[in-house]
């Protein structure tokens, strides 16, 4: 029997790092941190590293939404890095898509109306999401998103050009003085008023990394205020919903909660009213992120960025 060379492993395995938090880095979410500094990694072993408790913030587990100080030391485990790029090339379609989903622009940020349908980024089963293509298109720049929304929710989307920008929206949001404004239509004749709706929420990853959000004691405080816009008789009602707080599914959570989920909401709605819109064209889930306003700058100048429905809700509307 003729020996043989073992096969040489695809890639290299790096030792352990240990890294310092510049000041331009602060605020930036321990996830994104991680993903800057392991460029060919896959985002999902990125986060199963932080799920195991591997990535250490001055010697203690985080989080990934902890957010990363000055000062900060990060120990980054070892960790097999791919030979080859990370993923394929975003393709120039998506691309297109997210170019021409820019409604704004400024020296400090990008304002879209997200497509439904699109991630913010990859991960979950896509290789690309908004700030892939993103940067794909703009090679040049520092592109950070400032927060995200669901992937079947449309509408406004904040993506900060400079480090200092990324800074300062972040600083706004955690001190409430963002607001944001969604439309939804619910199920059913809202009969609540304007109604202000506080349980907290508690978010558990499911195997295959799929996230389920409930309203439970003991959860994140999360506020959500509900505003009736207009009734479709008992059918559904279109309503403004505001956030106080940013969690994960947070508007679907709390809509399910007062007994009026989103239509076409997938995992949280209800399936007969689901399946009655989508025979009047409802394909998707109706939330849409309309307005984002927040004052900006030294000047304290109001800002203010506003998205109308698109053409396949504004015709469910109109066939209720």
């Amino acid at each position: 029997m003729t020996a043989t060379a073992p096969r040489e492993a695809a890639g290299r395995r790096e030792a352990v790092r240990h890294v310092e938090v510049a000041g331009e880095d602060a605020g930036q979410r321990i996830d994104n941190f991680l993903l800057r500094h392991l460029k060919n990694v896959p985002r999902s072993r990125v986060y199963r590293l932080l799920r195991k408790g591997e990535v250490r913030v001055n010697g203690k587990r985080a989080r990934p939404d902890y957010r990363v100080a000055a000062g900060d030391r990060v120990r980054i485990p070892p960790v097999r890095i791919d030979a080859g790029p990370r993923v394929g090339r975003v393709p120039d379609s998506l691309v297109r898509t997210i170019r021409d989903a820019i409604v704004h622009e400024d020296a400090d940020l990008l304002v879209l109306n997200k497509p439904a349908g699109i991630a913010v980024h990859g991960g979950s089963g896509m290789d690309f999401g908004v700030i892939e293509a993103l940067r794909a298109d703009r090679p040049e720049e520092t592109l950070e998103l400032a927060h995200r929304l669901d992937r079947e929710t449309s509408g406004c989307l904040l993506v900060a050009r400079k480090r200092s920008s990324l800074r300062e929206l972040h600083r706004l949001m955690r001190e409430g003085l963002v607001e944001k404004h969604y439309l939804a239509l619910l199920a059913g004749n809202w009969q609540l008023g304007r109604k202000r709706i506080d349980v907290p929420l508690a978010t558990r990853q499911l195997q295959g990394g799929e996230r389920v959000v409930k309203a439970q004691a003991g959860g994140k405080e999360s506020a959500t205020r509900f505003q009736p816009v207009q009734f479709f008789g008992k059918r559904a009602t279109l309503m403004d919903v505001a956030l106080e707080t940013g969690r994960t599914h947070q508007i679907r959570v709390h809509a399910a909660y007062a007994g009026h989920p989103v239509a076409g909401d997938e995992k949280y709605g209800e399936k007969a009213f689901n399946e009655s819109l989508r025979k009047i064209g409802l394909k998707r889930m109706f939330l849409h992120a309309q307005t984002v306003s927040f004052e900006w700058g030294d000047s304290g100048r109001d800002f203010t960025a506003s998205v109308p429905l698109d053409d396949k809700l504004k015709g469910v509307l109109d066939r209720l």
